[in-house]
């Protein structure tokens, strides 16, 4: 199978990683790929939201599936465009992708279906929630629990030109669970937990993700399946009942409450950063599930997985997420993937032969073991062994995990 990976990101180079070693693929290609993506695939330099120019390429190459990594694309409307023209692709239409580009379009369809979510207040007014309603890259959403905390965030919003959606605050545990998705039926991947906040200690402003850990304990596979029966495909039922067949990738970001799980917000594609832990524990031929969904037949395929465990940890550049870094020289990724580990380039470039940074966030190293605790260690064994000048990383990923507490769906905590 010819395939276009479209992205450029931590989550396209480990899509890219995994999608290499199905025995179905004959060719890869990447737009517009990065360094770690143009090892494993032919990379070409068309940027993700150019949707006439990547329509062209698909039908020069002659591609058969089309696998959508960002969400911006997807939103706009490229996945439409490009079935228009019959190519497959593994992500959804633009009616489908406003779940995630559009809280309010989300609050709507979670109410019509049934599915337990925050309240909307009709008043902002600590403690709450406020969110941008649509894109804003992981860093549209704001806790405040004091009043200046909720005018800071009223300004930010403001400043991104978009509606303001305010909810209730909800306490307890997060969970991302991602369900492949041909329209009709959703086949659950494993659970994971990502680290939002830039500090350690879930201090500082919401970034795109400083890293990630997966599967997460106490939420196993009849866990998962109970949470996607009472979720995901609902969510799937209203979407086609609307005439918006969801065909991809559906994430669900939740809070495990004490009053059980709640939706946080829905996404349209694979998570980034968890993708980079979720994906290397898969068994199987990843390439011929999102082909199988991408064709409307999710029926006599399926997914396993091993039971070790994988951390992520995101290196970023000192002054992300505010500001990004560019042409810093890299060094050391081959000693950290000598360690073990696997490192997935997310902001990266070459200069000549020199590796540079090119983002925020500019690696993610993912180390794997039997246990949380010896992949967490792997990972930052590998992170150590990286440098670039101003490269900051969190501590504390997977800490609690790595320390025996697991969750339950019911809202509960186990230490």
């Amino acid at each position: 199978m010819r395939v276009l990976l479209v992205g450029s990101g931590g989550r396209e180079h480990a899509l890219a990683w995994k999608l290499a070693q199905s025995p179905t693929l004959t060719e890869l290609h990447a737009a517009p790929g990065n360094p770690g993506i143009a090892g494993l695939a032919d990379c070409h330099p068309i940027r993700a939201e150019d949707a006439e120019g990547l329509l062209g390429l698909a039908r020069s190459l002659d591609v058969e599936l089309v696998v959508v990594g960002p969400e911006v694309p997807l939103v706009v409307g490229l996945a439409d465009v490009l079935r228009r023209f019959g190519i497959a692709v593994f992500g959804p239409g633009k009616r489908a992708a406003a779940i995630e580009g559009s809280k309010s379009f989300a609050k709507d369809v979670m109410a019509a279906a049934g599915v337990p979510t925050a309240a909307q207040l009709p008043i902002a007014r600590p403690p709450c929630v406020v969110k941008a309603d649509g894109l804003a890259a992981g860093k549209g959403v704001f806790v405040c629990r004091s009043q200046g905390e909720l005018d800071a965030a009223l300004r930010a919003v403001g400043s991104l030109g978009d509606r303001v959606v305010v909810e209730e605050l909800l306490e307890g545990e997060e969970v991302s669970l991602f369900a492949v998705c041909d329209g009709r039926a959703a086949l659950p991947l494993l659970s994971a937990q990502d680290f939002k906040r830039a500090h350690d200690g879930d201090e500082g402003p919401n970034t795109g993700g400083m890293g990630a850990y997966a599967p997460v304990p106490g939420i196993g596979a009849s866990e998962v399946e109970e949470l996607v029966a009472r979720i995901h495909r609902p969510v799937l039922a209203e979407l086609a009942r609307r005439n918006a067949p969801f065909i991809g990738l559906l994430y669900a970001g939740l809070m495990l409450t004490s009053s059980g799980p709640r939706v946080l917000e829905f996404n349209c594609r694979f998570g980034d950063p968890e993708t980079q832990a979720l994906v290397p524990l898969l068994d199987g031929d990843l390439l011929s599930v999102l082909g199988a969904a991408a064709s409307g037949d999710l029926g006599g395929v399926a997914v396993g997985a091993s039971a070790a465990s994988a951390v992520t940890v995101v290196a970023t550049a000192d002054g992300y997420p505010a500001a990004g870094d560019r042409g810093t020289e890299i060094t050391g990724v081959e000693e950290a993937e000598a360690e073990g580990a696997l490192v997935f380039h997310a902001g990266t470039a070459l200069h000549g032969d020199r590796l540079v940074t090119n983002g925020g966030r500019i690696v993610a190293v993912t180390g794997l073991g039997q246990t949380v605790t010896r992949a967490r260690d792997a990972a930052y064994a590998a992170v150590s062994r990286i440098e670039f000048a101003g490269m900051r990383c969190r501590a504390d990923i997977a800490m609690g995990a790595a320390s025996g507490v697991t969750l339950s769906v019911s809202g509960g905590r186990r230490d």
